[in-house]
């Protein structure tokens, strides 16, 4: 074999070398990859530990659209309607039908012209979303995130009322403004109050934990 085949062979053997074999990783990329995957956790992992937080946080979103909702709906009919706390709709099998027992949430009600007693097991309104149920929301759903109604206080009760013109009123059968009423929602590492304002209706919240 001559000096020029001899190199030939060896020039194809390097760059047949070079060109199957795979090209490793430098330290500068190596690096980086390790700080992208150091950065991702840091956000994943707080985002997975703070969805109680995000359930609790939609629970008072729910609330206060709720309010909100019933005292457009007071203005659109002409009509009172009422949040009751501590009152849920639950559904009895043996009969077929809704009932209104105590529980961790509200209900709301509609109430006819001229009624001034209000029947917590017929005037309550449809549910928004699904006219076969009442309008309630139970808080000890796994969806809400273990929220948790506390300290309802409008008026010394636990009955939010707007009337005619959305407005809060006293009493079921008072014209009377309401005072400015409060009401919590509390998790289990946050708790938030919710203020309806005297006269206007005004819906605000604050986390005070």
């Amino acid at each position: 074999m001559t000096n020029q085949s001899a190199d030939n062979l060896l020039w194809r053997w390097r760059n047949v070398g070079r060109s199957g074999a795979r090209r490793a990783y430098t330290l500068i990329e190596l690096l980086l990859i390790v700080t992208l995957l150091g950065i991702a956790g840091a956000l994943v992992i707080p985002s997975m530990s703070s969805s109680s937080v995000l359930r609790i946080q939609a629970t008072v979103r729910t609330l206060v659209s709720d309010m909100t909702f019933m005292q457009a709906d007071a203005m659109a009919y002409q009509s009172r309607r009422i949040m009751v706390f501590g009152q849920v709709a639950q559904w009895n099998a043996a009969s077929s039908t809704w009932e209104i027992v105590e529980g961790n949430g509200y209900t709301v009600y509609a109430v006819p012209t001229g009624v001034t007693v209000l029947d917590l097991n017929s005037m309550w309104m449809d549910d928004p979303s699904d006219s076969t149920r009442p309008f309630s929301r139970d808080f000890n759903d796994t969806k809400y995130g273990g929220g948790r109604i506390a300290n309802p206080a409008f008026n010394g009760d636990e009955r939010l009322i707007f009337d005619e013109l959305g407005g809060p009123v006293a009493a079921i059968d008072s014209d009377d403004p309401g005072m400015s009423g409060t009401v919590e929602i509390v998790g289990e590492d946050r708790r938030f109050l919710v203020t309806v304002e005297a006269y206007t209706g005004r819906v605000t919240v604050a986390r005070t934990e």
